[in-house]
């Protein structure tokens, strides 16, 4: 293939990878706004695919639950989540703020396989099998069948009206982290501006690609008499008056008034 057959350089592009939950409006805003030569592509995928998309090219930053397997990748921790159990409308949980793990002891408590939290020991009774997803398990919670105990961002992602959540106080709660590749050497320049509009940089950070700091204007020099080559107007000149105040107009009209004293008295009249 000739040179002028070769194909184009392709134009730069990011690649933001997303679980369930996760709400990156307001980042991929920003992004569009300080970035619009770079098109931002949004991929959602499950917690336990996160980290392959990563390792795989498929993403270039995703943000995960933790705890996840850090073989390879780096992760800045964003922001800790709330758990709550998700419950039928008429349950008796439903009539109080919030409960303890203890609450549940009498309650089966669903435990689906793409659960994120990081449980010592389940709370409640386990079901017969777990659910295949978390969409699953809050189906069988509508059915009766049991509670779940999730965190907020996900009750409200799979909200229906006849469920309901509420606070549990001794749970353990779902961390959210952006991650992203782990090299020898400082993020790609795309990586780093991400991690700045996630982090709240300004546009000016010296950090990521940002906006380019805007030319000073120039000053212009005011040139003085002596820069210019004129000659200084008459009446003008720097010379001080040898009594402490300057030559010129001033200098004038201190002797017009000497002049005057030396006849004293007022001037005569002619006839």
């Amino acid at each position: 293939m000739t040179g002028s057959e070769a194909s184009p350089t392709a134009s730069p592009s990011f690649r933001l990878a997303y679980v369930p939950g996760v709400t990156p409006s307001k980042w991929v805003r920003i992004w569009n706004e300080r970035l619009p030569d770079v098109p931002l592509t949004l991929l959602q995928v499950s917690a336990a695919e996160a980290p392959g998309a990563l390792r795989g090219g498929e993403a270039d930053a995703a943000f995960v639950r933790m705890p996840i397997d850090r073989t390879g990748l780096a992760a800045i921790p964003l922001y800790t989540e709330t758990t709550v159990v998700v419950v039928p409308k008429d349950h008796l949980v439903a009539a109080v703020e919030e409960v303890s793990t203890g609450d549940l002891a009498d309650e089966i408590v669903l435990h689906p396989l793409d659960d994120t939290l990081d449980w010592e020991s389940l709370p409640g009774k386990p079901a017969f099998e777990r659910p295949a997803t978390t969409a699953d398990a809050i189906e069988l919670v509508a059915a009766g069948i049991g509670v779940l105990a999730v965190p907020q961002s996900l009750a409200r992602l799979h909200h229906r009206k006849d469920l309901t959540y509420r606070t549990v106080t001794d749970a353990p709660q779902s961390r959210v982290a952006l991650s992203f590749l782990e090299l020898d050497g400082e993020p790609s320049d795309l990586v780093e501006e991400f991690i700045g509009i996630v982090r709240g940089r300004t546009v000016n950070s010296t950090r990521g690609r940002g906006a380019p700091t805007p030319p000073q204007p120039k000053q212009r020099k005011r040139p003085d008499a002596a820069g210019t080559g004129r000659k200084p107007a008459a009446g003008k000149t720097g010379a001080k008056n040898p009594r402490g105040g300057s030559g010129g107009s001033g200098g004038a009209k201190g002797g017009a008034k000497g002049a005057k004293g030396s006849k004293g008295g007022k001037p005569r009249r002619r006839p």
